[in-house]
């Protein structure tokens, strides 16, 4: 059941893009198109989940017992930095026209705080090695659902009939605050 809560919970109640407000730079210039959107949701979790892993490890084996914990930002920033490089490799071979479509947002995973801060939030609430996996993966999961729904969503924009001084960024915000105004009703769920 603690595992269910965390899951409900890192995906709807505390979602790192609408209720903490991290990865809003991705969130805003990759929700132009759902495939897009899918392709850095994917990207993300992949990232999230490796990062998480291997940045705890490095906590708990190496920084911690070292007492060298001040060197926690810097390391985390390199491990993901490297998981990043990895992932892009990866992509360039495997899927070209996602690799064309994430664009230079790709190499933005690197400084994303969303993953940064799911790191860190790690350590900071003292999860265990499995329960941070998991909440690394239900926080991905639910930046990557927020992601796709904000995509489909403009995707419907650009066919209304939206007032000229509206079009464009002001009413991608505008739609942004509604939906984090949404995922704000699941507050009373946990």
């Amino acid at each position: 059941m603690e595992y269910i809560l965390l899951i409900v919970s890192a995906i709807f109640v505390n979602n790192v893009v609408l209720s903490q407000f991290l990865g809003i730079c991705p969130f805003m210039g990759v929700s132009n198109k759902v495939s897009t959107a899918m392709g850095m949701g994917a990207a993300v979790t992949f990232v999230m989940t490796l990062s998480s892993i291997v940045t705890f490890l490095i906590y708990k084996y190496v920084l911690a017992p070292l007492d060298i914990v001040f060197m926690q930002t810097i390391t985390y920033i390199l491990v993901i930095a490297a998981l990043v490089q990895m992932v892009e490799i990866v992509l360039k071979k495997v899927s070209p026209a996602l690799y064309q479509a994430l664009g230079v947002f790709l190499p933005l995973i690197t400084t994303n705080c969303t993953i940064l801060g799911v790191t860190l939030l790690l350590i900071q609430k003292d999860f265990t090695l499995v329960q941070g996996v998991v909440y690394a993966v239900a926080t991905a999961v639910g930046f990557a659902l927020a992601l796709v729904i904000f995509a489909g969503l403009r995707s419907q924009l650009e066919l209304a009939d939206v007032p000229e001084g509206m079009k464009g960024m002001p009413v991608a915000f505008v739609t942004a605050g509604i939906l984090a105004l949404a995922f704000m009703g699941f507050s009373g769920m946990v």
